[in-house]
């Protein structure tokens, strides 16, 4: 049974300046393709940074938070940043539990997350 329609992925131009991409719904075996085919879009560079707003997230799998640390290395390789925001605190505690908050930078909010880019 597909699933695809269980989560939202949208890109938008921040007004300071990163991108943003908001993250909405389950993301899962079945809905991880969806954001991967939008990060592959993202071009990441030197100043090109994105901010995920994960705020929306509902439910998180270990295939989509192995899509989020690619995406973090990709960015990391081309000089780019790569913040998440907005987790609720169970998807967090997981992030926690398996040492990726040593790794992804994690906000409260997409507007901390840009405050912090433009420091």
């Amino acid at each position: 049974m597909p699933h695809d329609n269980n989560l939202t992925v949208t890109l938008q131009p921040h007004a300071s300046g990163p991108r943003l991409l908001v993250v909405a719904g389950d993301l899962d075996h079945h809905t991880t393709p969806r954001l991967r085919a939008a990060l592959e879009e993202i071009e990441f560079g030197p100043g090109a940074d994105l901010v995920i707003d994960l705020s929306g997230l509902t439910f998180c799998d270990s295939t989509g938070i192995a899509t989020l640390v690619a995406a973090h290395q990709r960015a990391h390789d081309a000089g780019a940043a790569l913040l998440l925001a907005g987790l609720d605190s169970d998807i967090s505690r997981v992030f926690q539990i398996m040492g990726l908050d040593r790794l992804l930078a994690f906000y409260d909010s997409p507007e901390e997350a840009v405050r912090a880019l433009s420091k």
